[in-house]
């Protein structure tokens, strides 16, 4: 099939470009939403499937590396057979893992249905490129900005709801629910988003898809579980040897090979380079907030510094942060025409080391830990939306959903960093508590810390970014729309 024959549809007026934009973000929405699911559940699955908390955490572990692999081979098949159709496909998948969930009362099942779902995370990379491709040059900017804050955004407003259900409910209703909203979702892409003719065309990189799988799995895989296995298990070290070997041969295949998974070229570019090594660190550093913050609201009042509220009440903490994202989505894209993309992520950047520095200091009433999420978020909504305007920018028309997959890639490879980090942190620094050991207040404080020099690195990166380019927001749509690849 040529490219002239999936010409897209013609958005025609306003509304009709609202919705593609709506239905696009509420996609990105649902998706967060999905891999928050769990989180409520953490405590209890153990009892919930019959199994030990480390196998328990499999239900976690498997959406982060189904996604990671996931990401950047349906970015890669969008790119050469449409985006609009591995949305699709890439919805469905995730709906047919939530259905496997809420069927489920046992670890394996479980495991399976949370991989499934994990295979969602592509949504989001997907629909910031459709939208380069299909919305005109003056409304690509903030919906771009949109679609990369429904990330958080999801997470935020996803877990207070999840909380309430899994208290008040049976928890298969969780992923009924969710089953729902994705199948509500597919509809509206169906009906309201065009397919994008824009296609790279040629052979799929079989060889690449495979070692970057075995070389993102192991090293994920060691990063996730290595505090349950020890850091200097033999098992851990094999993984990350694994890893050590399999990527850089990656690597050099992916350089040899005429038509890659990735562009390594196009990868090493400084614009492109920098800002995914930023996007990892923020990714740090946005996930390092979600760990401590429910924490500390959740513990007793009797040791000192926990403020002994219950679940729900720290998934409603968390989201006003969820709501300051998506009001300051427009800012970002403002600030991104204006001054340029370089500018707003160096500004989120700021904006996150400022919050987690409030951190080490407000942690003392319900109020200011509301107050330090919503700092942080503010800046996660400024850096993560001027992403997408760096990449795109940088790249060709026809790898905009690899290269977005790419970076969301990154993305997930700083936050699995931050819950192994973290997590160590908080597990080293205790203090005793009846028969118990819990985080102390010093350990909180030093993750907080953490967190504050994870975002002045990606200040520090965006410095060495190339100076005012212009954002993709100002490219002429119009060439998406003509651009063939035979």
């Amino acid at each position: 099939m040529s490219a002239a024959s999936t010409a897209p549809q013609d958005l025609g007026g306003p509304p009709r470009v609202d919705a593609v934009v709506a239905v696009l973000a509420f996609g990105g929405i649902v998706v967060s939403v999905m891999n928050t699911l769990v989180v409520p559940l953490i405590s209890q699955l153990p009892t919930l499937l019959s199994t030990s908390a480390s196998d328990a955490s499999w239900a976690i572990t498997a959406t982060l590396l189904a996604g990671a692999v996931a990401t950047p081979v349906i970015g890669r098949l969008g790119d050469m057979f449409g985006k609009r159709r591995m949305l699709l496909i890439s919805l469905c998948v995730l709906l047919a893992g939530s259905v496997v969930c809420a069927l489920s009362d046992s670890l394996a099942p479980m495991v399976v249905g949370r991989a499934l779902q994990g295979c969602g995370v592509a949504v989001i990379p997907l629909g910031i490129s459709i939208m380069r491709d299909e919305l005109p040059a003056e409304r690509l900017g903030s919906a771009m900005a949109l679609m990369s804050s429904s990330l958080g955004v999801g997470g935020a407003l996803g877990l207070p709801g999840a909380a309430l259900l899994a208290q008040h409910a049976d928890w298969h209703l969780l992923f009924w629910a969710s089953a729902g909203l994705g199948a509500v979702v597919i509809v509206l892409v169906t009906v309201f988003v065009p397919e994008s003719k824009v296609r790279s065309g040629g052979r799929f990189d079989v060889i690449g898809a495979l070692g970057l799988s075995v070389g993102l799995v192991c090293l994920l895989l060691a990063v996730s579980k290595g505090a349950d296995w020890g850091w200097g298990s033999t098992l851990t070290d094999g993984l990350f040897s694994v890893a050590v070997i399999v990527l850089p041969l990656w690597g050099r295949w992916e350089l040899r090979t005429a038509q890659p998974l990735v562009d390594l070229r196009t990868t090493a570019r400084r614009q492109v380079l920098l800002t995914n090594l930023a996007s990892v660190v923020l990714g740090f550093a946005m996930y390092a907030m979600s760990l401590v913050l429910p924490q500390l609201i959740q513990l007793p009042e009797a040791t000192g510094y926990g403020l002994g509220r219950s679940m729900l009440v720290a998934g409603l903490c968390l989201a006003p942060g969820g709501l300051v994202m998506m009001l300051i989505s427009p800012l970002s894209a403002k600030i991104t025409a204006t001054r340029g993309p370089r500018i707003s992520l160096m500004l989120g950047a700021v904006v996150v080391s400022a919050g987690y520095g409030m951190g080490t200091v407000m942690l003392d009433a319900v109020w200011q830990l509301v107050l330090v999420g919503s700092v942080i978020a503010a800046g996660i909504g400024l850096a993560y939306g001027a992403m997408p305007a760096l990449i795109m920018s940088a790249v060709p028309l026809s790898e905009t959903a690899s290269a977005n997959g790419l970076n969301s890639l990154m993305r997930s490879i700083g936050t699995s960093s931050s819950a192994a980090v973290v997590g160590v942190v908080l597990a080293h620094m205790t203090t005793p508590f009846g028969s118990l050991s819990l985080p102390s207040e010093a350990g909180f404080r030093t993750a907080m810390i953490i967190g504050c020099g994870a975002a002045a690195a990606a200040a520090v990166l965006t410095v060495f970014l190339p100076g005012r380019s212009r954002p993709a927001a100002n490219a002429p749509v119009g060439a998406a729309r003509e651009h063939s690849v035979k």
